[in-house]
């Protein structure tokens, strides 16, 4: 029995969500996508991985080929004459030895005529000319040996005394120098001419003959 005054409630019927019926076209075309995705996408990958390879494999030929500069090593830098002060002057010889290295494994070095040349602050003391173009193979070491006396040595009487008056304050520095222009060879391949320097500083004692501490010394070496 229903209450008076109230109105009866209708409810709405309840809409059930409508099917949608795809044609064969549509799934076909879902699936050409899919694949056509997958396909890039493995494509962009076999592409990144080459070269990720390619530029490894170049890093690594890059590591192996690369040329090392020469090493050059001062052994021996002498004057015996600083032995006699004042009285060494008239007889004034620079003797000195050293080494170059070619420490690559598969890069020869092409070197045109060297000089070496001994300075005391500055003031050039010397110079002479070191063997003749020659090329060293690799891991090989060329011994640079020489002797700076009569014309080839430009030491004043004014120089002396001042290399005779560091001696006696205990050591006399002088700056080593050799300055060449070499090549590198790789297999049939010749690069640029470079032109090369090395600089040792060179410590020489009281008898004239090189301090222990700058024996065995590897020496700067740089290119301009």
């Amino acid at each position: 029995m229903q209450s008076q005054g109230r109105l009866p409630v209708q409810t709405p019927p309840q809409t059930r969500p409508l099917k949608r019926h795809h044609t064969a076209r549509y799934y076909v075309h879902r699936v050409h996508e899919s694949l056509t995705t997958r396909i890039s996408k493995l494509i962009c990958s076999i592409f990144l991985g080459l070269l990720f390879f390619v530029g490894l494999i170049s890093f690594i030929l890059w590591l192996s080929l690369r040329p090392h500069r020469p090493r050059i090593h001062i052994h021996e830098l002498s004057i015996p004459g600083l032995a006699l002060g004042a009285n060494g002057f008239d007889s004034v010889q620079i003797i000195f030895n050293a080494t170059a290295r070619n420490s690559n494994h598969n890069i020869g070095i092409f070197y045109d005529t060297m000089q070496a040349m001994v300075y005391y602050e500055e003031q050039s003391l010397g110079a002479t000319s070191l063997l003749f173009p020659f090329f060293q193979e690799p891991k090989n070491t060329t011994v640079l040996y020489g002797t700076l006396s009569g014309d080839a040595v430009t030491i004043s009487n004014q120089v002396w005394l001042q290399l005779v008056n560091a001696r006696d304050r205990g050591a006399v520095i002088f700056r080593f120098q050799i300055t060449t222009t070499i090549r590198f060879k790789i297999s049939t391949w010749n690069s640029k001419r470079h032109r090369m320097h090395a600089n040792c500083q060179v410590g020489v004692g009281a008898d004239g003959f090189i301090l222990p501490a700058y024996k065995e010394k590897r020496c700067p070496v740089y290119f301009t």
